[in-house]
């Protein structure tokens, strides 16, 4: 206001756009040196790290990128023994530590410590300390720094003239892009974390024999060289227990879908959609109690010793896939209601017209225009199937089997998935590692069924436009 005499009409932009710009180029310059810093400090700290291992202390069965993760777990467990009093800073800086007293005092602080703490294993988690605490010291000075200049810029060139509002205006166009961009690199790095670590588990097990053996038996004992760690036992579950929850959800969505729709009254649609609804918000470990407690008993009375002899416990496939089947109906009907509700008034209408009934319109106009949309919903209930985990462990058992009787246990990916990340493996070792490349082949299967569908809906939708 000074620059432009006291009148705002001389000003090129309103005064809140200079503002704007002062902050967005404190900000913005701060925020992403902050960003590409966190990138990259931990690629230097593992370099430096990574050449004071030598090869000696990388034992048989083990690579150096193990190694440096036991180096990072134990520079956690050091940095939380010290927060918590466990041992001081300078014991936990100290050279001279003796490396077995180091692995005492982390197990009894509650530290996760998978192996005893080796001498070069410990000089390199000190190391890292050092180098992450300076790193971040000197990232904090930089941002501040970044800030301040950022910000006497854009006060330097804050005049009548300069045309702060096309300034801000391109900032903010820069900054959606970079929102919108985020969800592409967060599947990025999910991959990339996934592949990564899948290279890993095959440096160390046969591709061959996990994809294609029948035998799931992982040992934990020394370094899961006597594991036998094959997939197909565990996609077996995956799919059939899916497959019954599938059969259970997409019937009874898809009539409770249609009768919402095209037939229930505003007061009736009014009271039992939201009701419906209510089930997807139910907790999964409530699910998984209620496939325990009362739909596992509930079978067994009626399959098991008392009743056809063909159930020996409670947790089985039908369990699991029953009560998932339950929890998937919102999916299916809340999606499939949307969809239908969706196609044109006119269509309806036209079919009427021709003399056709309710049931006839539904059947050949209504269903058939929608059919894309439902194709996905089904999808979108396929795939929480897949990745369904506390119902399963509670419900279906932990028992890797190939076996067509429903009424047997069984389990899935991703409830093996939790348990190999769970326990007192190794985390060198195959039978941790193999979770990863788990979670890659569940992501290939699932990105496969997307694909198929995609094929399906398309191919429909050729038949409307």
């Amino acid at each position: 206001m000074s620059s432009a005499g006291g009148v705002r009409s001389a000003l090129h932009s309103l005064p809140s756009y200079y503002g704007a710009n002062v902050a967005m180029k404190a900000a913005v310059p701060a925020f992403l040196l902050l960003i590409a810093w966190l990138l990259a400090q931990p690629f230097y700290v593992n370099s430096d790290i990574s050449a004071m291992i030598p090869d000696s202390a990388i034992s048989e069965g083990s690579s150096r990128g193990l190694v440096l993760a036991e180096v990072r777990r134990a520079a956690r467990g050091l940095d939380n023994a010290v927060a918590s009093d466990v041992i001081t800073e300078d014991f936990a800086r100290n050279a001279r530590a003796d490396f077995n007293d180091v692995t005492a005092r982390l197990k009894e602080a509650g530290q996760i410590v998978t192996s005893d703490i080796t001498q070069p294993v410990l000089r390199a988690a000190q190391r890292y300390r050092v180098l992450a605490a300076a790193g971040n010291f000197y990232m904090t000075i930089a941002v501040i720094l970044v800030a301040i200049v950022g910000a006497l810029w854009a006060l330097r060139e804050t005049n009548a003239q300069f045309r702060a509002r096309n300034t801000v205006e391109k900032g903010v166009q820069a900054i959606l892009i970079a929102a919108a961009s985020i969800a592409i690199l967060t599947t990025v790095g999910i991959v990339l974390s996934l592949v990564f670590n899948t290279i890993e588990f095959f440096k160390l097990y046969p591709a061959a024999d996990f994809f294609f053996g029948l035998t799931w038996s992982p040992s934990f004992s020394g370094r899961g060289g006597s594991s036998e760690l094959g997939i197909i036992p565990l996609l077996w579950g995956t799919f059939y227990i899916s497959f019954v929850a599938l059969a259970v959800a997409v019937p009874i969505g898809l009539f409770a879908a249609i009768y919402l729709s095209e037939y229930a009254g505003p007061k009736v649609r009014a009271v039992a959609k939201p009701l419906l609804e209510i089930l997807a918000g139910i907790p999964t470990i409530v699910y998984g109690l209620f496939a325990l407690l009362t739909v596992g008993p509930l079978l067994m009375s009626v399959f098991g010793d008392n009743g056809f002899g063909i159930m020996k416990a409670g947790t089985a496939v039908m369990t699991a896939g029953l009560v998932m089947g339950i929890m998937l109906i919102p999916f299916v009907s809340s999606l499939s209601d949307d969809i239908i509700n969706a196609v044109p008034q006119a269509m309806r209408d036209g079919s009427y017209g021709l003399g056709a009934t309710k049931s006839e319109t539904v059947k050949k106009v209504v269903l058939p225009a929608a059919l894309p949309g439902i194709v996905g919903a089904i999808l979108l209930a396929a795939s929480r199937a897949i990745g369904e985990t506390m119902i399963v462990v509670l419900g279906a058992g932990a028992a890797a089997r190939l076996s067509l009787n429903p009424f047997e246990a069984m389990t899935t990916v991703t409830a093996k998935i939790v348990s190999q990340l769970t326990g007192d493996a190794d985390f060198a070792s195959p039978v941790a590692l193999v979770a990863f490349a788990l979670g890659m082949t569940l992501f290939i299967v699932t990105l496969g069924l997307n694909i198929f569908a995609l094929y399906i809906v398309r191919k429909y939708r050729e038949q409307y436009d």
